[in-house]
């Protein structure tokens, strides 16, 4: 148990590395003007070149730097990411705490009505809305982030109904204190574990399905870089042009293991008992 530790320690110091590279890279890099995304290149033919000294991630079909494209698809990628998140885990918390602590009735309509959403296919009611909602980045992370947060209420419901039968709990009801306050100060911080995990795992959802719809061509419009719609461009030139292919796809299914790992790592060290268990 303790190699496993270890090796899971390992892994989330480097996946903690990796996001905190990418994303100083998509803070400051869109901060040079110079390093224009769409700047093409016209010292050669527009025919895909592979990685080189000159552009180390190699061009597109259009002579476009994707490294540096890469790096704006990043921005894209945890800004929606982030943003998505914080709409879901805000709406997710506040409805499990109102089920878990209030329970009974109250507790019955709100997991219905949860359950009620869990059983719509996501991806094809996002897929819906973005329809008929003109396609942007600000739509992309609402409807993401409103299509979310029944996972994470089922979390803290689940949290809250077990810290509510503990003995501070009862010493606190016990000396009046008022509900709002049990609630958002004494139960909330102790069920910020499985919080933190789901806003990990979320933000990896969120990049897939944001990466999905540009790819479909209802996220990220053209010009402009997102991971998705650089997967969508490599299609035509997966022969001759592989690496304008490999090269979001790997930066999706890095990004999303780093999220994945730190979550874990997160949970270990909030929770070493249920860790080692």
């Amino acid at each position: 148990m303790r190699r496993l530790s270890h090796f899971l320690d390992i892994k989330s110091s480097l996946a903690c590395l990796f996001f905190i590279l990418l994303a100083l890279l998509a803070i400051f890099v869109p901060m040079i003007p110079s390093l224009d995304p769409n700047n093409i290149d016209l010292t050669q033919t527009l025919v895909a070149k592979p990685p080189s000294l000159t552009h180390l991630f190699g061009t597109d079909d259009l002579g476009r730097d994707l490294l540096i494209r890469s790096i704006y698809g990043a921005r894209v990628s945890l800004l929606v990411g982030i943003i998505s998140m914080s709409i879901s885990l805000s709406i997710g918390t506040l409805v499990g705490l109102l089920s878990g602590y209030f329970g009974g009735r109250i507790d019955a309509i709100i997991m219905r009505v949860v359950d009620l959403f869990m059983a719509i296919p996501t991806l094809f009611l996002i897929l819906t809305i973005q329809v008929l909602l003109s396609p942007s980045i600000y739509n992309v992370m609402i409807v993401i982030g409103l299509t979310s947060w029944m996972g994470v209420s089922r979390l803290v419901r689940a949290e809250i109904l077990s810290i509510k039968q503990r003995p501070f709990i009862s010493a606190a009801r016990a000396r009046g204190l008022p509900e709002l306050k049990l609630i958002f100060k004494h139960m909330l911080p102790h069920s910020l574990t499985p919080i933190i995990v789901a806003a990990m795992l979320g933000m990896g959802d969120a990049i897939l399905v944001e990466s999905v719809l540009s790819f479909l061509g209802l996220g990220v419009q053209p010009p402009h870089a997102s991971w998705g719609n650089m997967f969508e461009n490599s299609l035509s030139f997966m022969r001759d042009a592989p690496w304008m292919a490999l090269i979001p796809g790997t930066l999706i299914t890095l990004t999303v293991l780093s999220l994945n790992f730190i979550g874990d790592g997160i949970r270990s060290m909030l929770d070493p008992k249920g860790h080692h268990a």
